[in-house]
């Protein structure tokens, strides 16, 4: 198990990895399968790393670390324009102290051990299911045929009616279908998924790989990326003259059409996939075993009208935590809660 924490991966041959990998696979629930190395490289961080499917998702190897996490100081500071933007839109909010502010939303600092893990590189929906043309006409929504004709017709990438059906444009002739799910219980989930052998990220789990032990506030930085695309915002070329990302609603919401990919979207360097939503939560726990939602705030910044760099700070900050997230009601948040299943190694015979 050695070989499997970071700073000796990282220096073995591929051919060892190789090994290592292959060893791992008969260890590891029916069905999944070993599909060879691959790199991956983003914000600095870079690793070669094994990559294993289960009925077509991915999966990737990652090396345990021991890191330390959360954020109460910056590692080099912010630049200027990140600064500007920063302080003048928290003292609207009354907010004198930026520091102190940015302290008070992230979790706090720790040094953790993390155990090798294979992590699913994309997320599920807690709330949604894909369905066909054919099973959503069936479900007689008086709402749909219409919505899906209009939207044929439209130019927007992505139509949301509030906790019943979603459409997203894949191509000029075809659309994705979402169901909203009713009933489920996270409970059930978290039952049902360890029964198959999985688990889900712990909070500390998470925030290693998202931002890899970095100490800065961002994955890439201290300091904002203004050249991004964001969701809500698209590209933030003349930032200045957006003061309100949040015109749509949770409730309705649309997207431009546009095929670019949406910077917080594209995989980091251990090939992960976030939401990259503010009004998303990634399902984690907490050292308790208690729900910790990450990588959003279920919108609260970025519907007070707080600009990309302070409505985007819970989906982009490495340890942003939601401090009302005791306080939230999951059923009414099912269409916008999401997770990814985890193996630890540590607790297999390797």
């Amino acid at each position: 198990m050695e070989a499997l924490r970071r700073d000796i991966w990282q220096g073995l041959n591929a051919q060892d990895k190789e090994a290592w990998m292959r060893k791992l696979v008969r260890q590891l629930p029916d069905g999944m399968v070993y599909e060879g190395l691959e790199t991956f490289e983003r914000f600095g961080q870079r690793i070669e790393t094994g990559v294993f499917t289960e009925d077509g998702l991915r999966f990737v190897f990652v090396p345990g670390d021991q890191v330390t996490l959360g954020w109460d100081r910056w590692q080099h500071g912010m630049n200027e324009e990140t600064s500007a933007d920063l302080h003048e839109t928290v003292s609207e909010y009354g907010v004198e102290d930026v520091d102190s502010f940015l302290a008070s939303q992230m979790s706090p600092v720790r040094t953790v051990n993390i155990a090798p893990m294979l992590v699913e590189c994309e997320l599920i929906s807690l709330g949604w299911i894909e369905v066909s043309k054919e099973e959503a006409f069936a479900q007689e929504n008086p709402d749909f045929p219409s919505a899906l004709e209009q939207f044929k017709q439209s130019e927007i990438r992505e139509y949301e009616l509030h906790q019943q059906f979603r459409l997203i444009r894949q191509s000029e002739n075809e659309v994705r279908i979402l169901w909203f799910n009713e009933g489920i219980e996270l409970e059930d989930v978290v039952r049902e998924e360890a029964a198959a052998g999985f688990g889900l990220l712990t909070e500390d789990e998470w925030e290693y790989i998202y931002g890899g032990g970095c100490r800065t506030l961002f994955p890439w930085g201290d300091s904002f990326d203004y050249t991004m695309r964001l969701k809500h915002f698209g590209s933030l070329e003349g930032v200045d003259e957006i003061v309100d990302g949040s015109a749509e609603t949770a409730s309705s919401r649309v997207e431009e059409k546009d095929d670019r990919p949406y910077d917080l979207e594209m995989p980091n360097f251990f090939g992960m996939q976030f939401a990259g939503d503010p009004y998303k939560y990634e399902l984690t726990l907490d050292s308790a075993g208690d729900v910790m939602p990450k990588g959003g705030d279920g919108g609260s910044l970025i519907c007070g009208g707080t600009g990309p760099l302070v409505g985007f700070l819970p989906a982009a900050a490495v340890y942003y935590r939601d401090v009302n997230a005791s306080e939230l009601d999951w059923e009414d948040l099912m269409d916008a809660m999401m997770y990814r299943r985890v193996i630890r190694l540590a607790e297999l015979k390797v």
